[in-house]
């Protein structure tokens, strides 16, 4: 019996005549604690159903509440990615049509932005696929583990990008205030360290999964390395954005305080200030606090607000991002602007060329009648003339 997923847990390879035993998922551990297991033989056959039956030994009628605050959250979780694309996407197109937004700053931003929108679709397509609620889906149809673990792997290389390019973020505003080099020779760094850094991390922990832990849909972090390869570079980032934000604080403080600062320097410093202190903390503070207190706790409550800010808001992040580097950025509406302008100057003036052609038509056929006829009154005249 091939290894298959079925909606609820993942059952290994097996040879006939085996049993595999389960644990309850994590999910329903948490949703109802209860700490079950659940087992399968394999036949000549194929797979048996699951005994005892999974409404037995892992459901339970005692926590109606938690089950709401996780239909809730999944609700808005996919509300939030769903606006981020459609926000995110409609923003790289913007700074991509746009040759005059083509620079640094908007290279960066644009890589911050596919980092969402691949995060967004990552969540999407793994709650579609992986989570899907059809019950009369055979064995064999069921997703492979090969399959399980290439999305699991996926998930966690575009969430981890998109963490490190939120730092790329945070060390490009904190270069660009400190005026340490220049931006253009560096571009190839930050997108090592977005791209490349995320790609080394997840190298390393499926090499780990396989060694240490090659259990089911690599979904179980009973092995405490194979999790901290992938969660501690993400804690290491969001602990460094957090003091590259502190950092930013004190030298535009410092900048706006300082005399010799002219006001057009103060006014592009305003509007960094202002983009900074609007997204750091936006994933900064929350993020710091939970990462770090992720193994200190295991209360409900401490789970049930670490989901709520991890999952819900984390997904409105994507559309705040879009909002503040592009949809507000002065330099975006005026091109906006400016393009509109030409689109409807443009419009007016083949609609008044079409008015002046026609109206040069009619006049024209006018003065040709009018010619036409003081033609042949003057050759009435001549005509009149000699006779006589």
């Amino acid at each position: 019996c091939r290894g298959t997923w079925d909606n609820i847990s993942c059952w290994r390879h097996a040879e006939v005549g085996e049993v595999v035993v389960n644990t309850c998922p994590d999910a329903l551990k948490n949703l109802f604690g209860r700490d079950g297991k659940i087992s399968r033989n394999c036949t000549d056959d194929g797979w048996s159903v699951v005994y005892p039956s999974v409404r037995t030994e892992c459901y339970s009628e005692y926590k109606p509440d938690k089950l709401v605050f996780y239909t809730v959250v999944k609700t808005l979780y996919t509300l939030g990615h769903s606006l981020s694309l459609i926000a995110l996407i409609t923003g790289s197109t913007i700074l991509c049509l746009f040759r005059k937004l083509h620079c640094t700053r908007n290279y960066i931003h644009l890589n911050l932005f596919f980092s969402f929108i691949l995060r967004a679709i990552a969540v999407l397509i793994k709650d579609a696929i992986l989570f899907s609620h059809s019950e009369n889906m055979k064995c064999h149809e069921q997703p492979s583990l090969i399959g399980c673990k290439a999305s699991l792997v996926i998930f966690n290389y575009f969430v981890m990008a998109n963490f490190f390019w939120l730092l790329v973020e945070g060390l490009y505003l904190h270069t660009l205030l400190m005026v340490i080099f220049s931006k253009n020779r560096h571009f190839v760094v930050y997108l090592f360290i977005g791209w490349g850094f995320p790609t080394i991390f997840v190298i390393a922990w499926v090499i780990c999964r396989i060694y240490l832990e090659d259990r089911g849909c690599w979904e179980i972090n009973d092995a405490t390395i194979p999790w901290r390869v992938i969660n501690w570079p993400i804690m290491t980032s969001v602990v460094i954005n957090f003091i590259l934000f502190i950092s930013i604080i004190r030298i535009l403080v410092q900048k706006l305080r300082c005399p010799d600062v002219g006001g057009n320097d103060q006014s592009q410093y305003r509007r960094l200030a202002k983009s900074t202190l609007l997204l750091i903390p936006l994933f900064g503070v929350n993020y710091i606090v939970f990462v770090y207190m992720r193994e200190e706790s295991e209360s409900d409550t401490f789970q049930s607000y670490k989901i709520f800010f991890d999952l819900c808001i984390g997904s409105f992040q994507g559309l705040v991002v879009a909002i503040l580097y592009c949809f507000l950025n002065s330099e975006v509406q005026t091109e906006l602007k400016r393009k509109w302008r030409s689109v409807c100057l443009k419009r007016y003036i083949g609609r008044d060329y079409r008015l002046h052609s026609s109206s040069i038509s009619r006049n024209g056929a006018d003065n040709m009648a009018q010619f036409h006829r003081n033609s042949r009154a003057q050759s009435f005249l001549q005509t009149e003339t000699t006779v006589m």
